[in-house]
């Protein structure tokens, strides 16, 4: 004879079900792994404390300006990968270039402008004013502006916000009306149905 089974708890839905197995399932001194955007400010952040720390004379993140940002900026074109034609290349100005040109590599503009605001919003969460923020002095912005003009004339490439296009009005709804087909819905056809076969 078998055991009477317990009353069965009321169902959840799955998608809740999955969430409390698996929240119940981790031990509470681990965390959820962080997003690929927290990974990358944190790698962001120490990489600008290593150089802080390598500066000569080694610097504070709290003695940090706007002029060390701009220093790091520059020190990171070095490991650049985009191609920026100098004035007097044929290619100054062509997005797709047909040969090779010895026009320095350097870091996209769209690159430090997504790194500094990384280092932004570190620069606050590790405890720093937002009104001290190096990465948001005006010299850092102007320089990024600088950068993306540069790059833009020089690779003939448009940085220009992309807008939005509203979209097209729904076509109106046939009407059908007591008298047959209407004139409109004929021409809409253009197989018009001739009798029977």
């Amino acid at each position: 004879m078998e055991a009477a089974a317990p009353p069965n708890p009321p169902q959840s839905p799955p998608s809740l079900a999955v969430t409390v197995a698996s929240s119940s399932s981790a031990s509470p001194s681990q965390s959820p792994s962080p997003s690929r955007y927290e990974s990358q400010k944190r790698r962001d952040w120490n990489t600008f404390g290593q150089y802080l720390k390598n500066h000569r004379p080694p610097l504070s993140i709290q003695r940090c300006g706007g002029a060390h940002v701009l220093e790091f900026l520059r020190y990171l074109d070095q490991f650049g990968k985009t191609k920026v034609h100098i004035p007097a290349c044929p290619y100054f100005g062509h997005p797709n270039p047909p040969s090779p040109c010895p026009c320095p590599l350097r870091q996209a503009w769209g690159s430090l402008d997504a790194l500094i605001g990384r280092l932004r919003a570190a620069y606050e969460e590790n405890g720093g004013k937002p009104e001290a923020n190096p990465f948001g002095a005006r010299a850092v912005r102007l320089y990024l502006r600088e950068v993306r003009e540069m790059q833009a004339k020089a690779r003939g490439i448009s940085y220009e916000k992309k807008r939005r296009k509203k979209p097209p009005p729904p076509p109106p709804l046939p009407t059908h009306g007591s008298a047959g087909t209407s004139a409109t819905d004929s021409s809409r056809n253009p197989w018009p149905e001739t009798g029977a076969i």
